[in-house]
């Protein structure tokens, strides 16, 4: 019987971590993958845990018996394998109210999902006291036995950081990530308590069984948007994937839905918002012509807006376009479109990608930005130096980055970290957004050649009007030179505290954004 006891907490300790990882998606799908939902969601879970230590403990000594332990592991599988199915009317609820910024509603829906996870979690966390109360025969090997238990418990706890997010999730969804953990623990606990009581005792329990088979047959796939205008949705390693279609124009829309990251119309090319701004970067130079752009690097292609763009403005270009997503490129491949023959998509995070090709390019693009989803390392000196180093001597760097109204704490530092590689930084505000755009020239640069390049581009033939249009918006809209404030390195990159605040605050104004 102690064997089965280990393999029970093996199962107990996987599936205890697996629900962590399914409560982040859960959750992911509509409130994000921000610091603060993540901080939320371990510590509860840590909460549940705890508790579930103490009443195992004392539970385990009123009643020392194996089919007390199986009993709540059951109860404890069961309620976990119903949560996605209980949870998917209030996320449903919330995915509206998130697109409305109802902030009341958003708050009590994150409470009520993460309060369906007390029960199965709880009941988990009494496991091990029990599997060690009941391995205990001999008190001068407490130390052995338990330390056994958290060892196994702990295995499996790192089997199950990986098998839901890995495996699982991106090919079978959430929903049955929760079910495939629920009946395997389900079984478990059914062997044991056949093992310990009798085939009697294991009756009641088949009707658990019964009903998460009953779920998984007609439950539903357990989608949680029904936006309007959805035309398709999906799960990755990485992501929550939302395709919307409404006007003839398609939108990528990731995780929480609080931003377009892709669009596409075949009828037209130019949509405004950000994807076009970055094809004015390399007209800082003087005497600078669409032709004379040859390649061309994106880091955040997602479903290639501005690869689509890039190669209608400049006519001989080669694109090199980073995307960490192999499904998002799927999905641009499938839904936009992403299909030019000159685009060369690279699935590797953009750092190590740019880092490791031997290209170098007239200009760089960076748009894996969307506060608070930014990753530090991909703000820092030393990134910006490997961009550097991967640019024709007259090249130039672009960043999307977001900001929220009165805040441009993130815009300053960006640029202040620029600042210390690139000679010439400019900024300009995309109207009607909280996007700005940010441009770094190797070698120094003015506006002069700016506006020069525009009048030539203007007057001749043949020039799509997606660039002089961007190149005209953005001398309309440019900022006062940014405030020097701290330099961004990989030891040292605040950026989490800085999106952090730059959310709060922004949801507690209640502001919204437009949908570029």
């Amino acid at each position: 019987m102690r064997r089965y006891l280990y393999f029970t907490v093996f199962f107990s300790g996987m599936t205890s971590m697996a629900a962590e990882f399914g409560a982040s998606r859960l959750l992911g799908n509509i409130f994000g993958t921000s610091n603060p939902v993540w901080a939320v969601i371990i510590g509860l879970i840590l909460v549940y845990l705890t508790a579930g230590y103490f009443l195992g403990g004392r539970w385990a000594d009123r009643s020392p018996h194996p089919k007390t332990m199986y009993a709540i592991l059951a109860w404890g599988a069961f309620t976990l394998g119903i949560v996605p199915y209980v949870a998917n009317p209030v996320l449903r609820l919330a995915a509206n109210a998130f697109d409305n910024l109802q902030i009341g509603i958003l708050a009590g829906a994150f409470a009520g999902v993460l309060v369906l996870f007390t029960v199965p979690v709880t009941l988990f966390g009494m496991i091990s006291p029990f599997a060690i109360r009941l391995s205990m025969k001999d008190t001068d090997k407490a130390g052995n036995v338990s330390g056994t238990i958290y060892g196994i418990s702990t295995i499996g706890s790192f089997i199950g950081t990986f098998l839901p997010t890995l495996l699982l999730i991106p090919t079978i969804g959430t929903t049955w990530t929760f079910l495939v953990f629920s009946l395997t623990l389900l079984v478990v606990a059914l062997v044991g308590l056949g093992l310990s009581a009798g085939r009697r005792g294991v009756y009641l329990y088949l009707m658990m069984v019964i009903a998460l088979v009953f779920l998984a047959l007609f439950g539903g796939s357990g989608g949680i948007k029904r936006s309007s205008g959805q035309i398709y949705e999906t799960e990755s390693a990485y992501n929550y994937i939302q395709v919307l279609e409404l006007n003839g124009t398609r939108y990528l829309r990731l995780n929480d839905g609080q931003g377009i990251h892709s669009e596409y119309n075949p009828q037209r090319l130019e949509y405004g918002g950000p994807w076009q701004q970055f094809l004015v970067g390399p007209f800082f130079y003087a005497n600078r012509r669409p032709e004379n752009i040859r390649r061309i690097a994106i880091i955040g292609l997602a479903a290639g807006t501005t690869a689509r763009q890039a190669a209608a403005v400049f006519p001989n270009v080669v694109i090199d376009g980073f995307e960490i997503d192999p499904k998002i490129v799927d999905v641009g491949r499938k839904y936009f479109d992403m299909n030019m023959p000159n685009l060369n998509v690279i699935i590797q995070d953009g750092r190590w990608g740019l880092m490791s090709t031997l290209e170098k390019y007239d200009l760089i693009c960076v748009d894996a930005y969307r506060p608070p989803y930014i990753p530090p390392h991909l703000t820092t000196q030393e990134f910006f130096q490997i961009a550097a180093d991967h640019l024709k001597p007259d090249g130039s760097l672009v960043i999307n980055v977001g900001r929220s109204p009165g805040d441009r704490r993130l815009i300053n530092g960006l640029a202040t970290t620029l600042g210390t590689i690139f000679s010439s930084i400019y900024v300009m505000d995309i109207p009607d957004t909280f996007n700005s755009m940010i441009y770094a020239t190797l070698q120094p640069t003015d506006l002069v050649n700016f506006q020069a390049n525009l009048s030539d581009l203007i007057a001749r033939q043949g020039v799509n009007t997606i660039l002089t249009d961007s190149m005209t918006l953005m001398l309309e809209n440019i900022q006062p030179a940014p405030e020097n404030t701290v330099v961004f390195t990989d030891d040292r990159s605040p950026i989490e505290w800085i999106t952090n605040t730059m959310i709060l605050n922004f949801f507690l104004q209640g502001e919204m954004e437009t949908m570029r």
